[in-house]
């Protein structure tokens, strides 16, 4: 089964990591995505570019920024086959967001 990992962060988080930190965190991102169970995966752009659109009375409004002010923000997802939950879990578990002050929400994705 797949399973979206939608990783959360706080803003700016890598520039508080000093430089070895900031190196070893990548280097952990990148094992994951080399691992053969992350079929895709993407980091996002900063939350300040995003736009989000809502359509209404048949037409399309735009607003710059994310969809709601939180202290967390989207900052990427992991696409990920696993064999059942506890699998994708400790697959979470090992993106440096969730123990970096941010969290890793777990979801199946619907296949048609």
């Amino acid at each position: 089964m797949q399973y979206a990992l939608v990783i959360y962060a706080e803003p700016g988080l890598a520039e508080t990591l000093s430089e070895a930190e900031r190196e070893a965190m990548y280097a952990e991102y990148f094992a994951l995505g080399d691992d053969p169970r992350c079929v895709g995966g993407a980091q996002l752009q900063p939350v300040e570019t995003a736009t989000t659109v809502r359509v209404a009375g048949g037409r399309t409004l735009t607003t710059d920024g994310p969809f709601a002010d939180t202290k967390e923000v989207l900052g990427g997802f992991c696409l990920v086959e696993a064999a059942n939950l506890d699998e994708a879990v400790e697959l979470a578990a090992r993106i440096p967001a969730a123990r970096l002050g941010g969290v890793v929400e777990v979801r199946p994705v619907v296949r048609r």
